[in-house]
């Protein structure tokens, strides 16, 4: 019997700051080991512990922006004066051989995917309601007045990008939403694009 192993899953994630998508992420990973973070490459320097090749690629500026002109990314985007990109063809590779990536990106970021990535599917973690988000950010107690209006504003204007994912994932309890997110993955998983050649495979018997 011929035997037509799936191909890898992209699960790209977004939310806006304080809906939790963090611990939801970190819970799904934990959850299934054949899902694992897609590496970025970076220009900023390592962190202790970092180790290249494992948590970031790491890469001087000039060697980054040589490759976004050369198209190499399959997103990318500059973060408080430091670059980050997807090599697309490595991410294609690693599809193409059954591993399941996790992109954990802004919308901006999303954007990029869904056109460098068709195949992808992509979940928008939401709050139950701006009261709540709000109070979310103000329970971390890490951020003044001006910040915490600067990620409100900030959540406005991602929560507009949420009508073109492919689900939502509403967070007002954390265990529903984690029970929500793994229906989302498994879903993915059994999108017929990750088993092309099985349907033909089955009509060519009849």
């Amino acid at each position: 019997m011929a035997v037509f192993p799936r191909t890898g899953t992209a699960l790209v994630m977004c939310a806006p700051s304080g809906a939790g998508k963090t611990t939801l992420i970190k819970r799904l990973i934990e959850k299934y080991s054949r899902l694992t973070f897609s590496i970025s490459c970076t220009t900023r320097p390592p962190r202790e512990g970092e180790v290249d090749g494992r948590d970031y690629h790491f890469m001087e500026k000039e060697e980054f922006l040589k490759l976004v002109e050369e198209e190499y990314f399959a997103e990318w985007a500059e973060v408080h004066g430091n670059y980050y990109g997807t090599p697309l063809e490595a991410t294609r590779k690693l599809l193409a051989e059954g591993k399941d990536l996790l992109f954990d990106v802004d919308v901006q970021g999303a954007a990029q995917l869904e056109q460098s990535l068709p195949e992808a599917f992509f979940a928008f973690i939401l709050p139950p309601s701006r009261e709540e988000l709000e109070r979310r950010l103000r329970a971390r107690g890490t951020e003044d007045e001006a910040a915490i209006a600067l990620r409100l504003f900030n959540a406005a204007t991602e929560l507009k990008e949420a009508e073109w994912f492919d689900a939502w994932i509403i967070n007002d309890n954390q265990e529903k939403a984690f029970m929500d997110l793994c229906s989302v993955y498994r879903a993915a998983c059994l999108n017929p694009s990750r088993r092309p050649e099985f349907i033909k495979h089955l009509l060519e018997q009849f």
